[in-house]
């Protein structure tokens, strides 16, 4: 798995990820996610295009960096996700708490 990060304006950080987020690579995206609001950019769009597959920890792993965003008043928006990974977040319920958007622009419009 790669993960790329881009930071965008508006204190918005684009997260990469490409390959499998899977209970080897989830510790990675958690930790990106967790850097970017460290950084004070707590608006993190997760691009999930390369993502091959998706399981309950690489989910756990979105879902913790959603928890740490939200406390430093940002938030974790999934930016397109694929089939696979689209599948997982409707059999868990979680589409409605992870939103999806068709770009980064999308999930954060400018102000």
């Amino acid at each position: 798995m790669d993960i790329s990060v881009t930071p965008r304006e508006n204190g918005v950080t684009e997260l990469g990820v490409t390959g499998r987020l899977n209970v080897v690579t989830a510790a990675r995206v958690r930790e990106a996610i967790q850097t970017a609001v460290n950084d004070n950019r707590g608006k993190v769009a997760v691009d999930l295009s390369g993502v091959v597959f998706l399981d309950s920890s690489g989910l756990g792993a979105l879902i913790a960096g959603l928890k740490a965003a939200r406390e430093a008043g940002g938030d974790v928006r999934l930016v397109q996700p694929t089939e696979q990974v689209a599948l997982v977040l409707d059999l868990t319920n979680m589409g409605s708490v992870l939103k999806s958007f068709d770009s980064v622009e999308d999930a954060y419009p400018h102000d």
